[in-house]
């Protein structure tokens, strides 16, 4: 199979992979597909029957958890595709439409994941007398910005609806969604992606990484004086949830988001070869790959940082009669966000304690 680059020169191999991949890619896109869209939909489940308890973090779980569900959506005719060896069977519609459904809640997740760094770090670092940040919290405000990131975002990858999607290969197979395909076919490409990577990625991983060190910091302070709550394990487990917020973004986002800034950057400086465009084919659809696993990972970290999440599922798991001590479990699991400790400590815990909660809300 081949592919033109935008020199011009017609380049082979391109999809040489396709029997590993038609087999693969679609297993693993059923396995995300199933565990993010059941888990997200428990996770919204959760959220609505809980609607006197709606917060700014709750509101922006929920906003996250859509935003995982709608891209799981578009992972079976991905999963087709694939399984078909690269082969596009449907109207260029449907792959637009499938294109703009995944990057939309691609990059509206990465977002939603931003404004909860940031909510956590205002609720919990600044003082309360930053009464105007502080109102940035409060539930209306927060609709707006959950509106104003999904209408962003839509703009920014609206575009996406003006592009050629597919292409048709000389062996007749017709491509879907295929970085060749946009080679020459879009002026000043290297510029909009590297400038996409820095929208998409670099600023939102700046603000989470800055948000939660100060997180770690504040909680590592306030737990250094609290030896009855550090012995409980309570801070040892907020910090694990902050760490695996972070370690389940870089995991995710990193590889796909350097593997195409390095590209962009080399076309700039010189023009790839027909093997390094091969390379960089194989490389987008393994990271893209990676990137997918987010959607399936945020459950679980819906279920160490959100007491009523876990709460939820143990319950539904309780009645079927798989787990028979879910609620000595749940009760376990979540002590470290209660306020168990002896009436000696209230005062001294309070601190720690407000800090925990906001992040188990």
């Amino acid at each position: 199979m081949s592919g033109i680059n935008d020199t011009g020169v017609n380049c082979t191999g391109l999809y040489d992979h396709r029997h590993v991949a038609r087999v693969l890619i679609p297993i693993y896109y059923s396995f995300v597909f199933i565990v993010g869209f059941l888990g997200n939909m428990l996770a919204l489940y959760v959220i609505v029957t809980h609607r006197t308890k709606i917060n700014s973090t709750t509101l922006y779980s929920a906003n996250l958890a859509a935003s995982d569900i709608l891209f799981t959506i578009s992972l079976p005719l991905r999963a087709v595709y694939y399984g078909l060896g690269f082969h596009w069977p449907l109207r260029e519609t449907l792959c637009k439409i499938t294109s703009l459904l995944f990057y939309l809640n691609t990059y509206a997740g990465v977002n939603f994941m931003t404004c909860l760094a940031v909510d956590r770090f205002i609720a919990i670092v600044l003082p309360r007398h930053f009464g105007k940040l502080q109102n940035v919290r409060k539930v209306q405000n927060v609709r707006f910005v959950c509106l104003t990131v999904w209408l962003l975002v839509l703009a920014q990858t609206l575009p996406l609806l003006s592009m050629p999607m597919i292409h048709q290969e000389p062996d007749g197979s017709i491509t879907c969604m295929e970085y060749p395909n946009f080679e020459g076919a879009i002026p000043g490409l290297p510029y909009m992606l590297i400038g996409a990577v820095v929208l998409g990625y670099g600023i939102p991983v700046v603000t989470i990484l800055t948000c939660y060190s100060v997180l770690w910091h504040k909680l590592r302070s306030l737990a250094r004086d609290n030896t009855v709550t550090e012995k409980l394990g309570r801070s040892q487990k907020a910090i694990g949830v902050i760490a695996g917020v972070v370690l389940v973004f870089l995991v995710c986002f990193t590889p796909y988001h350097i593997d195409l800034l390095q590209f962009m950057i080399r076309k700039l400086v010189y023009q790839p070869s027909c093997s390094e465009l091969q390379y960089f084919q194989v490389s987008l659809h393994i990271t893209v790959c990676l990137m997918n696993l987010n959607s399936c990972l945020d459950p679980f970290v819906y279920f160490f940082a959100c007491k009523g999440y876990k709460r939820q599922l143990l319950s539904i798991l309780k009645r079927k009669g798989k787990i028979y001590s879910a609620s000595h479990m749940s009760r376990d699991s979540s002590s470290y966000i209660q306020g168990d400790s002896a009436n000696s400590h209230r005062i001294r815990l309070s601190s720690l304690r407000n800090s925990l909660q906001i992040l188990n809300e």
